[in-house]
């Protein structure tokens, strides 16, 4: 075998594609170990598919893309086409899926075609789209992820913590019923200014493009995700009945949902652990409660990737800890504890600001409605973004502890309604 000093640099990129494209299948596969095939086939919850057609999904879009726009190939399984297309049929009725086997069958095939049409490619202008094919499977992983776990839950379901369980938490400082003149210990002054937002790297998906310059006033920001000792504190102050701390939106929702905890609140997290399965309307109403707020999302980047002084000029940076490639000790991501860990484990991962967790663990809701930005356009087709751009879907960022590394990045942008109470959500809070 000829070293890789001997290969041409077209050679050297399909050779990373390839090595990409081979992770990131082995981390997919690696999620169906021991799930049966009614797990595999069933819906867990009515805004979620089957596993199983996320999986063909995967195949299906890689093929669509790869093979059928770019390579002119004439499509393999034209059968499949409304099954494993996103818009071919109702969630309810995805549920008529092949076994595990015939659909891995039917990726291998699809990867089989990639492989061959790899050699040929024009990745000197295309690139892009073998990115955002990678991202799209690791983006599937992660529903993939959430949906066994609800399946999970529904045959062993957990116990609650109770009423009267009492966690040893800090006190929070601030007043519950109006803003103090200074935010309390936990939080970390980001200075003004001028700020980078967004992201026109090659990876960046549509949204993400292309970055501009935001002014940013000062403002405070939590060291760490609100966690679930100090949420805790909301649920027995009554903070689920008492309208003031909602907004209006929030309260009619709550009528509709009569909830008084997270999805999944459980004592085994602990109390350390940062706060998840709550609806952005849930965040919102705990950051009135403390005399808080949600960051925007031009605040949270700002606090995540920008290296203020003594850098001249200041420098936005693709990790909160830098621009070296992400590793097992800077974040909980990847499925790699299977479930959230203390908000103060990872101090390598930590932002130059100070703040911890701000990738990986659970994603974070933000103040922000998501929308295109200056000069956006559309790719690889327009309702991948655009047909959210409704001021109907809240932003939010970081990752959670299942998101996978390609798309872990402080630029990277994750939208949902604000009912949506996501497992993999949680929040930190804003001052000023």
């Amino acid at each position: 075998m000829p070293s890789k000093e001997m290969f041409t640099e077209t050679e050297h990129l399909q050779l990373a594609i390839r090595e990409t494209l081979t992770q990131s299948r082995a981390r997919t596969l690696q999620l169906f170990e021991d799930v049966s095939e009614d797990t595999f086939r069933l819906q867990a919850n009515s805004d979620f598919s089957p596993v199983g057609w996320h999986l063909g999904h995967i195949g299906f879009t890689e093929g669509l893309w790869l093979l059928e726009h770019e390579a002119g190939f004439a499509p393999l399984f034209p059968e499949y086409r409304q099954l494993f297309a996103a818009d071919g049929l109702p969630k309810a009725e995805r549920q008529n899926l092949p076994s595990f086997t015939e659909i891995c069958a039917y990726l291998d095939q699809i990867r089989n075609q990639v492989w061959d049409y790899l050699l040929e490619a024009p990745l000197d202008s295309r690139a892009w789209l073998w990115h955002w094919l990678v991202q799209h499977e690791s983006q599937h992983c992660e529903t993939i992820t959430w949906v066994l776990q609800l399946h999970r839950r529904k045959s062993q379901p957990v116990a609650f913590v109770p009423k009267e369980k009492k966690w040893p938490v800090a006190v929070v400082n601030v007043s519950k019923t109006a803003k103090t003149s200074l935010p309390d210990p936990g939080m970390l002054p980001i200075e003004g200014g001028r700020f980078l937002l967004g992201n026109d790297q090659l990876e960046a998906l549509d949204n993400e493009k292309k970055s501009h310059w935001v002014q940013v006033d000062s403002f405070w920001m939590d060291r760490f995700p609100v966690t679930q000792g100090q949420y805790q504190q909301f649920i027995e102050a009554g903070g689920y009945g008492q309208s003031h701390y909602w907004s209006a939106a929030g309260w009619q929702w709550l009528q509709s949902n009569p909830v008084n905890h997270p999805t999944h609140w459980m004592a085994e997290g602990g109390a350390d652990h940062p706060v998840c399965g709550v609806s952005w309307y849930e965040a919102d109403a705990y950051a009135r409660f403390v005399g808080k707020r949600l960051p925007t999302e031009a605040e949270w980047e700002k606090a995540a990737c920008w290296h203020p002084a003594p850098q001249d000029p200041p420098t936005k940076r693709d990790y909160p800890w830098g621009n070296q490639a992400l590793e097992k000790h800077h974040c909980n991501h990847g499925g790699l504890q299977w479930g959230t860990t203390p908000v103060h484990q990872y101090a390598k991962g930590q932002s130059a600001y100070g703040c911890f967790d701000l990738l990986g663990n659970v994603w974070e809701w933000t103040n922000t409605w998501f929308h295109p930005f200056p000069d956006f356009e559309p790719y690889p087709y327009k309702g991948y973004s655009m047909v959210y751009f409704d001021h109907q879907h809240r932003i939010l960022k970081g990752g959670s502890w299942a998101t996978q590394a390609p798309v872990l990045r402080g630029a990277f942008r994750n939208w949902y309604e604000p009912r949506i109470r996501i497992h993999f959500a949680g929040f930190r809070c804003a001052y000023g």
